[in-house]
């Protein structure tokens, strides 16, 4: 997808009527033993903490658009070696969303928000995360100018640009077996440079996908 046309169909963001388009419904996990979905795969409890990350398009020296995510280090933790879009939860100085976003994004992978030109032009729907329980705001924003990113060696173990295209409607999608802790999941996911995406970010470029293709 060219940019002109992402960053034209995004800017409708802002002024949006009614709920947005949802992504590929198989990007939810599902229990894989037969049992309905549970309730607290999908809606966050009150408790949850805010976070929000920076869903970031900018044009290729071609003029395709793309979008930055991040390859986390491996540790001893949750998330160890996720891909994930650049973001992490909000501080007490924090304006909104997308004042951590900016903020997040700049820590990890060093964006100059104001040399990129970047502009935000809405939010997509939150997505909560059960293991870590975030409430995670995607921020999307455009960029005037390709921005020159650098990875926090503490934070980011690769950054990551793929193309729009790649989360478009009908785009392929991976599907996975995991049992994690004592949940028997089975769930869809992007690869992407060798790497399977799943879990929040995947649900986040779906539904990014649904709104580029609506």
């Amino acid at each position: 997808m060219r940019f002109e046309e992402a960053a034209a169909r995004l800017a409708g963001l802002a002024t949006w009527e009614g709920p947005l388009p949802d992504g590929p419904d198989v990007l939810m996990p599902r229990f894989s033993d037969g049992r309905l979905r549970s309730r607290m795969l999908a809606e966050p409890p009150a408790s949850a903490r805010p976070a929000a990350v920076l869903v970031l398009v900018f044009a290729d020296p071609r003029g395709e658009a793309r979008l930055v995510l991040t390859e986390r280090p491996s540790y001893d933790g949750h998330h160890s070696g996720e891909v994930s879009f650049p973001g992490g939860k909000a501080e007490p100085g924090d304006a909104d969303p997308p004042a951590t976003a900016l903020r997040e994004t700049a820590e990890e992978v060093g964006l100059d928000a104001e040399a990129a030109g970047v502009r935000v032009v809405g939010r997509l729907g939150t997505v909560w995360i059960p293991v870590s329980d975030f409430r995670i705001t995607p921020v999307v924003a455009v960029a005037a100018r390709p921005p020159a990113l650098t990875a926090s060696p503490t934070e980011v173990a690769r950054i990551l640009e793929p193309p729009v295209g790649a989360f478009l409607p009908g785009a392929p999608i991976e599907i996975v077996d995991r049992t994690i802790g004592d949940w028997p999941l089975r769930y869809g996911g992007y690869r992407i440079d060798g790497l399977h995406v799943w879990g929040a970010t995947a649900r986040i470029l779906g539904q990014l996908g649904a709104v580029l293709g609506s």
